[in-house]
C-alpha cells in the first residue's frame, strides 16, 4: 500500500511544487490538499492520510495549532510533517512540542522530500537529529523543563531503556540500535515502545525532545 499524503499549505505553488514530486514515486499517494489549519481536521477524518505535510504558518490557524488539534481531536492520528521555510525557527520547535513527528524545508530538494516523508510515515528513526538537537538548544531552555525532568523522573527508566532513549536521540533506526547493544531488532522494538509509553510520548520526536529539555541529554 502506498504512503498517503495530504498537503497543507497556505501557497498553491507550494502545494503543487510537493505534489508534483510527492506523485513521481510509486509508493507515495498525494490523497488531498488544504490551503489552512482549519481545514486540517475534517480532511484527515475523510481522507485517513498516512502522514500530512503542513505549513508551521498559515494565515487563519497555523500549523502548532493545527498539530495540537489533530491530535487532541482525531483517534489514530496520522503522522505530522511541518513544512517550514526556515530551520532555526522557534515555530518549528513549538511544533515538534506540540506533537509534529518531524519538519522538512521547502527548499529542500526533491529526494530530501521524498526520504522524509517515507521515514515519518516509518516512525522508527528521528527526521533530522542534528537539526531538532540544535533547536533544543536554542528553544529548549525554558521553565517548562521542569515539567520534562518531573516525566523523565517518574518513567524510572532502566539502565538499557536509558540506553536506547541516548541512541533515539543521534537519529538510530532501530536496526542501528541493535547492532550499537549487540541484541536482536525485536528487543531494541520492545525497549523503544517502553520508552515512549514510560515517557508518555507519541512517537519518538517526543521522547528525544523530553531527552533534551530534561537535561538527559545535552542540546549542544
Amino acid at each position: 500500500m502506498p504512503v498517503t499524503v495530504l498537503l497543507v499549505d497556505d501557497e498553491p505553488l507550494v502545494r503543487a511544487g510537493l505534489r508534483a514530486v510527492l506523485e513521481a514515486q510509486p509508493d507515495i499517494e498525494v490523497v488531498g490538499e488544504a490551503a489552512d489549519g482549519a481545514a486540517v481536521i475534517p480532511l484527515v477524518r475523510q481522507l485517513r492520510p498516512d502522514v500530512v505535510a503542513m505549513d508551521v504558518r498559515m494565515p487563519l490557524m497555523d500549523g502548532i495549532e493545527a498539530t495540537r488539534a489533530v491530535l487532541r481531536t482525531v483517534q489514530d492520528p496520522p503522522k505530522i510533517l511541518v513544512v517550514t521555510t526556515f530551520e532555526n525557527d522557534e515555530y518549528v520547535y513549538e511544533a515538534l512540542r506540540a506533537g509534529a513527528d518531524g519538519f522538512l524545508l521547502k527548499r529542500a530538494r526533491p529526494t530530501e522530500i521524498v526520504n522524509a516523508v517515507r521515514l515519518v510515515a516509518e516512525g522508527e528513526s528521528l527526521l533530522f537529529p542534528a537539526a531538532v538537537r540544535q533547536l533544543a538548544g536554542a528553544y529548549g531552555q525554558r521553565p517548562g523543563n521542569a515539567a520534562a525532568r518531573a516525566t523523565l523522573d517518574r518513567a524510572a527508566l532502566t539502565e538499557r531503556e536509558a540506553d536506547v532513549l541516548r541512541l533515539m536521540t543521534r537519529g538510530l533506526s532501530n536496526a542501528e540500535i541493535a547492532r550499537e547493544l549487540i541484541v536482536g531488532a525485536e528487543t531494541v522494538k520492545s525497549h523503544v515502545s517502553a520508552v515512549l509509553s514510560k515517557l508518555g510520548a507519541r512517537d519518538r520526536t517526543q521522547a528525544v525532545i523530553t531527552a533534551y529539555e530534561s537535561g538527559f541529554v545535552a542540546p549542544g
